[in-house]
């Protein structure tokens, strides 16, 4: 799969696994620490089939010496300490769209219907706000 990437926008940090409790996952950083919610990514390689695989980490917590808490989105096993970490500089993110309807994803936004690609042009934090009140439909569509 993807490996982080090596180019990185301005300020964005890489960091290495300090300590590893089952999904939390402690990071260290040299400098500068991403913020509470920002989606982390390093690779781990899938037990079972030795294939790697992309793992994102969410940051849940800063904890001082230049740690921070992050919760895992997928398994840690096989993962180690001093396993390089790249902050992606933002959010998770999902793709959104008319090509999302009727697929079925997991929290990263990758597919898990075996349908393939979703296909999309944007994508949207986890976290963003609800829609307003006024905005929601009332009757079922």
């Amino acid at each position: 799969m993807n490996a982080p990437s090596t180019s990185l926008p301005q300020g964005v940090a890489t960091g290495r696994v300090a300590q590893i409790i089952g999904a939390v996952v402690d990071v260290e950083f040299d400098g500068h620490l991403p913020a509470i919610l920002s989606a982390l990514e390093t690779t781990n390689t899938d037990q079972r089939t030795g294939e790697p695989f992309r793992l994102v980490l969410e940051v849940a917590q800063h904890l001082g010496q230049n740690t921070v808490r992050t919760i895992a989105m997928d398994t840690t096993e096989g993962l180690t300490r001093g396993h390089p970490v790249v902050d992606t500089g933002g959010p998770i993110t999902v793709p959104v769209g008319p090509g999302c309807l009727g697929r079925i994803m997991n929290v990263i936004g990758e597919p898990v219907d075996e349908a393939g690609p979703i296909p999309h042009t944007k994508r949207a934090s986890i976290h963003r706000e609800a829609p307003a009140f006024a905005d929601q439909m009332t009757s079922a569509e």
